[in-house]
């Protein structure tokens, strides 16, 4: 688990960093990092908002998280606002990932990945009550709350995120296309330059 955990952290890096050469050469637009230190996090709102994937944290910023924010005020008042946003924000992420693993895997919906994200959805709401409730008065070390920070998201991805895709086989098949990309290009580029000439000795 830990070994898919680290592809999928280079597989996204490497994509995402492809689509923003692709936006920068094609569109002339210049996107932001796509990560920045996850390891690194002291929290779950810091993890989520502000290190992790955070091209798609963006799009769902402007996308989700401030409309929601905004009609919420109208019933909770902008001190709560946040957390019905945050939940909102999650919850369409949950199903956005049920989908692509519908896509890329092709096997029915188990809901494990919904509740990853439903958890960490309520997780970082309870983070933002507990931060408003305290106001900056008490805060646990950098050091402490960014080993709790990393070890819960490890194990909850452990426990609901990865064992879907290993029960499918996921990282097989990755290795498996991956070789089949390999012997692709291998083709391609005898095709375009020629075979090595072999002498044999008699």
């Amino acid at each position: 688990m830990c070994l898919l955990g680290l592809h999928l952290y280079v597989f996204l890096d490497v994509v995402l960093a492809m689509v923003a050469v692709l936006a920068r050469t094609i569109l002339g637009l210049e996107l932001e990092p796509q990560f920045n230190e996850p390891h690194l996090s002291t929290s779950l709102q810091d993890f989520w908002g502000k290190r992790w994937n955070l091209m798609v944290s963006s799009i769902l910023r402007q996308t989700v998280y401030e409309p929601t924010r905004n009609i919420s005020k109208r019933f909770v008042g902008r001190r709560w606002s946040p957390i019905p946003a945050v939940l909102a924000t999650f919850l369409l992420s949950a199903i956005m990932h049920e989908v692509m693993f519908y896509y890329l895997l092709r096997v029915k919906p188990t809901w494990e990945v919904t509740w990853f994200f439903l958890l960490h959805g309520f997780c970082v709401t309870l983070e933002i009550a507990i931060k408003k409730a305290l106001k900056g008065r008490w805060q646990l070390p950098r050091l402490i709350s960014g080993l709790f920070t990393v070890g819960f998201v490890l194990a909850t991805s452990c426990w609901l995120f990865f064992p879907k895709p290993l029960k499918c086989r996921a990282d097989a098949r990755a290795f498996e296309e991956y070789a089949a990309l390999r012997a692709f290009g291998s083709d391609c580029s005898h095709a375009l330059f020629g075979r090595p000439s072999i002498t044999r000795s008699h």
